[in-house]
């Protein structure tokens, strides 16, 4: 179960890094316009919103690092649990009001990997 977790949490990291990148730097080029299926005007029109959204997928997957380098287990299962409940929030909330592949891409890796760091959690008190 510790594996499986540790897998999940990295890959929410790796996900989120990748959100960071792309919403940050990549919003307006072709690659971004492609990947949120933007026009090159409403990416120009939206890059500081969707930067301050980058920024914030940047903290996300540093909560999580933090979570998971923490030298005290206990309290890094707690780190990670806080920061997987809210990307878990956040995949419903943007699989009802945006796609619905949000809440599989997003909010279900995080979900599962908030289920396994809690019964680590349980399993360490």
């Amino acid at each position: 179960m510790k594996i499986s977790a540790l897998i999940l949490s990295l890959f929410v990291v790796l996900e989120h890094l990748g959100f960071f990148y792309l919403e940050m730097f990549l919003w307006t080029e072709k690659a971004g316009r492609k990947i949120f299926g933007n026009s090159r005007e409403d990416a120009e029109r939206t890059k500081v919103l969707a930067a301050n959204q980058g920024l914030y997928n940047g903290f996300i997957a540093a909560g999580l690092i933090w979570g998971l380098v923490y030298p005290v287990a206990q309290i890094g299962y707690q780190i990670q649990l806080f920061f997987l409940v809210c990307v878990t929030i956040a995949g419903i909330y943007g699989g009802i009001t945006v796609k619905k592949s949000i809440l599989l891409i997003q909010g279900l890796p995080a979900f599962i990997g908030a289920v396994l760091v809690a019964f680590l959690l349980v399993a360490a008190t």
